[in-house]
């Protein structure tokens, strides 16, 4: 969580907080499959007959390392939380991207969740309850009682500084026309 960047934005330069991906050991069973189907193939390949039996031996093991190894791991690579000084920024997907903002200004609720199994591997279920919307929740954060914390002191600042201003009036007044009605405005 120690690393920092700027990030251009139009409301000025805010600071890369933290990067963040799943922990690593949701990749360990996919990792022992492909050992396993690896080691099976080329046993199992030089006792079979020639011709088809070989071929399908190894397109069964080639399938199975691509559905149950290859894509959990692009699954992880393509799934990623950026916490900066005024926003989470959580992107996720493989096929279909995602991307949701939260901004610190708007305040939620930071809840933490962790199994006996998280504890042991020190990681944690972070939620981010907004109450408008449907929550984020950060799987298997690794430090999550960390990222809580981080959190919890960022809301706190862009409260006490009077961060930047969210939704329709966060708009400057040069897109607004005679036509626009902005929330609070006339």
């Amino acid at each position: 969580m120690g690393e920092t960047s700027e990030v251009p934005g139009p409301e000025g330069s805010e600071r890369v907080v933290a990067r963040l991906r799943r922990h690593g050991r949701i990749l360990v069973l996919p990792a022992l499959l492909l050992i396993a189907v690896a080691g099976v193939t080329a046993y199992a390949v030089p006792w079979l007959d020639e011709g088809w039996p070989r071929l399908a031996a190894i397109v069964a093991g080639a399938l199975v390392v691509v559905l149950g190894a290859l894509l959990p791991y692009l699954g992880w690579l393509s799934s990623r939380t950026t916490i900066t000084t005024r926003r989470v920024i959580v992107r996720r997907g493989l096929f279909v991207r995602v991307r949701r903002e939260l901004w610190h200004r708007s305040g939620y609720d930071v809840q933490v969740t962790r199994s006996w199994l998280q504890r042991t591997a020190g990681s944690g279920d972070v939620r981010l309850e907004t109450g408008h919307e449907v929550a984020v929740v950060l799987r298997d954060v690794p430090g999550p009682l960390a990222v809580q914390a981080a959190l919890h002191e960022l809301m706190a600042e862009a409260h006490a500084l009077g961060g930047p201003a969210v939704g329709p009036a966060a708009r400057p007044a040069a897109f607004a026309s005679a036509d626009t009605v902005t929330w609070g405005g006339r």
